[in-house]
């Protein structure tokens, strides 16, 4: 039995389908392996690492901005007893960043660049990302708040690598990650850096309240954090005295 001039016409259209369909689809993927490539290795246009490091940089180089400006306003603040602000200006704190040692290893995980936006309502970080060799910008938006109890809440609303948003994924492996930390380790649950790690890992609120004597031997006092206003490239933290 031969096959009809009908039938073979049939068969090569559907053979002719088929390779469509395949070539249709290995586009569809290439083209979407390109999207998220380039959505990874996106580099924001704010995002400019500082080009020079502070001349001997190491982390035992206190940066002036901390000990010029910031630590007289709080100590000079603590001692009036009574409400004060505390003004912490965008490039002070990014100088005092870029003083520390950098890059830093964690996981295999290569962060240097650090850098900090603040914009009104929000805190956003900025840093680079190597991994074996890829440079990625990571993106952290947080935003501080203070509930009806008084309780400060360190939300992180937003994480993004290059323009990709990972924020469900950022935030379970932060619970994970602090979850193994506290059980792998004796911690102090009173210390303030420790609140602040729980907050933004694991989102829980804590009693803002700063110890003096912890930064300044010969002054005993301690002060409440009661409000928290962040505009652009500047934040200020009403600090109230407690009893």
């Amino acid at each position: 039995m031969t096959m009809s001039n009908k039938d073979t016409d049939k068969n090569l259209k559907v053979r002719k389908k088929r390779k469509f369909k395949k070539r249709y689809w290995l586009l569809l993927d290439l083209a979407l392996a390109i999207i998220i490539l380039a959505l990874l290795f996106y580099k924001p246009a704010r995002y400019r690492p500082p080009d020079n490091v502070p001349a001997g940089n190491n982390k035992d180089q206190i940066s002036p901005y901390l000990t010029n400006v910031l630590l007289p306003q709080l100590y000079n603040g603590a001692q009036r007893n009574e409400p004060f602000d505390m003004d912490i200006i965008q490039k002070g704190i990014n100088e005092t960043i870029a003083r520390y040692k950098w890059p830093r290893e964690s996981n295999g995980v290569i962060l240097s660049a650090p850098t900090v936006f603040f914009v009104p309502d929000s805190i956003v970080l900025m840093g680079t990302a190597s991994i074996k060799g890829a440079e990625l910008v990571v993106t952290i938006v947080a935003k501080p708040r203070l509930d009806e109890k008084g309780l400060l809440q360190l939300q992180v609303d937003k994480v993004k690598i290059g323009a990709m948003n990972i924020t469900p994924i950022a935030k379970l492996l932060a619970k994970k990650m602090y979850t193994e930390r506290i059980a792998g380790v004796p911690i102090d649950i009173e210390d303030l850096r420790t609140k602040i790690a729980a907050s933004l890992l694991n989102e829980e609120p804590f009693e803002p309240i700063i110890n003096i004597r912890d930064i300044f031997d010969d002054v005993d006092k301690k002060v409440r954090i009661e409000k928290i206003t962040i505009t652009q490239k500047k934040l200020t933290i009403r600090l109230v005295p407690v009893s």
